[in-house]
């Protein structure tokens, strides 16, 4: 098994305990069907690159997120429509490989700025 393919099931196993979400929602992020995402899971096989990238993305943002949230507010986090994004939902956003707007909101954060 190659170190991606390893990483793959790890990360969809911490992107649902630290950050609530299903199969399903990973399924509509990546614009892929519920089965592969479960194959994806079980290691069968592997992601294309475009995807490998919005999961490693989706991880690194749900471990940011699980410092302040518990992982029912994550998953609400990223579903939701937030001013600092122009309204647009953060789930979105990573789908279209602008995760660094993401990444901004979440900054304030760390600065202790409420969100």
């Amino acid at each position: 098994m190659s170190v991606m393919l390893a990483a793959v099931p790890r990360f969809l196993e911490e992107i649902g305990r630290f950050g609530g979400l299903k199969g399903t929602d990973i399924a509509n992020i990546t614009d892929v069907s519920k089965a592969t995402v479960s194959r994806w899971k079980s290691g069968d096989i592997k992601p294309i690159p475009r995807n490998e990238l919005i999961l490693s993305d989706l991880h690194y943002v749900v471990a940011r997120l699980q410092t302040y949230y518990s992982p029912d507010e994550v998953r609400t986090w990223l579903h939701a429509r937030h001013p600092q994004l122009n309204g647009e939902r953060a789930i979105d956003l990573i789908n279209q490989e602008r995760t660094i707007d993401v990444l901004k909101v979440i900054d304030r954060l760390d600065n202790d700025v409420f969100l």
